[in-house]
């Protein structure tokens, strides 16, 4: 299993069209074959800060969702609203503790 981590900076006043394309397309991410989990967190101290954290069967799944139409439908509406390049980490979970 992979895990994908992206940092997202918004410009402020661009957030809510960033939340309305997320609501939008979340599940369809979700669905996409190879993504077993995702989640979406805000920074506490930072608001126009996002994460998107999800999990994908293989660097495989996560390239084919990468080169998808949905992937383009979404990041075509979501770049123009940043207000920093985005970071992005693929990394390996090594423990879960519940």
């Amino acid at each position: 299993m992979l895990v994908r981590i992206v940092k997202l900076s918004f410009e402020p006043s661009k957030i809510e069209k960033f939340l309305i394309n997320f609501e939008a397309n979340k599940e369809k991410i979700r669905a996409f074959e190879g993504c077993s989990f995702l989640e979406l967190y805000r920074d506490k101290n930072m608001p126009n800060i996002f994460f998107t954290y999800s999990y994908w069967n293989s660097e495989d799944d996560l390239n084919t969702y990468r080169h998808s139409e949905l992937f383009k439908d979404v990041w075509s509406k979501t770049k123009p609203l940043f207000n920093a390049k985005p970071e992005a980490w693929s990394v390996n979970k090594l423990a879960t503790l519940d």
